[in-house]
């Protein structure tokens, strides 16, 4: 079964590519389930195919066996465990982080958006016993700041921290969400409704109904609108959204300003 949309914004590709440009653009794809379906239609064909594989000695189905438990605390380079990482988040937002900050839609605290393992300093590569540091990322939206605290798993204690402005490090799941409320109740997103709507029959009032991925956009000299100059430092998204088991719809050519909590189309004003 294949989608396509030509009422909202013309020029429609089929697959997986994304259309060009435009408000929101629906793009044509295979739904899951209808790859290497019986062209003749109907339950017949697919019947005999099972029939045949059996008369064949096809193997049995396979058994999903429970993945054995994870250690609380992990080794060397090994990567962190859950427990490793739910420690040292609690350990890197203190009272006073947690006062001072915004996250991304204005609430208590910083926005959390990486925790991996620290690199080794000097002198400790080779070293099997070198001590195991966590780096906790953070976004404070309050004035644009990332915030990276360096956590060392045997003492329990934050080893250092640092604060820069300018650095624009990928989009968390939150982020990705935030940006979608906003273009959803934004009249910019009235296209990307209109196409939902061509698509499932339904309306769009929430980010759930969709499949999100963002890309960190930067104002690039001379581009347009003025609106997202500041792109950059403030922390700006171009979102990619897919209908959930559906066809994808361009909006690459709409920016949310996630710390002005403003949308702009790109090429105008």
């Amino acid at each position: 079964m294949r989608e396509t949309v030509h009422r909202h914004l013309g020029k429609v590709m089929a697959g997986a590519a994304l259309a060009a440009v435009g408000t929101a653009a629906m793009v044509a794809i295979t739904l899951p389930g209808t790859a290497g379906a019986d062209e003749t239609g109907g339950n017949d064909g697919r019947a005999n195919t099972v029939r045949s594989a059996r008369g064949q000695g096809a193997p049995p189905p396979g058994v999903v066996e429970r993945a054995p438990a994870e250690e609380s605390r992990g080794a060397g380079r090994d990567p962190l465990t859950d427990d490793e990482i739910r420690r040292v988040e609690r350990i890197a937002l203190d009272r006073r982080l947690l006062r001072s900050a915004e996250d991304v839609d204005g609430g208590r605290g910083p926005q959390r958006l990486s925790v991996d393992l620290a690199e080794p300093e000097d002198g400790e590569a080779d070293d099997p016993r070198a001590p195991r540091r966590a780096e906790v990322t953070f976004y404070d939206y309050r004035d644009d700041t990332l915030i990276t605290r360096t956590v060392g798993l045997d003492t329990g204690k934050v080893e250092a921290t640092t604060t820069r402005r300018g650095v624009q490090p990928p989009m968390s799941r939150a982020e990705n969400t935030e940006a979608a409320r906003l273009l959803i109740a934004d009249p910019l997103g009235a296209g990307l409704k209109a196409d939902y709507k061509d698509a499932t029959d339904r309306e769009l009032t929430s980010p759930d109904q969709l499949l999100l991925s963002g890309g960190v956009y930067r104002a690039a000299p001379g581009a347009r609108p003025a609106a997202l100059d500041r792109c950059g430092t403030h922390r700006c998204v171009r979102l990619f959204t897919k209908v959930r088991n559906g066809p994808w719809i361009d909006t690459r050519s709409l920016v949310i300003d996630l710390s002005t909590h403003k949308v702009a189309a790109l090429g105008r004003g």
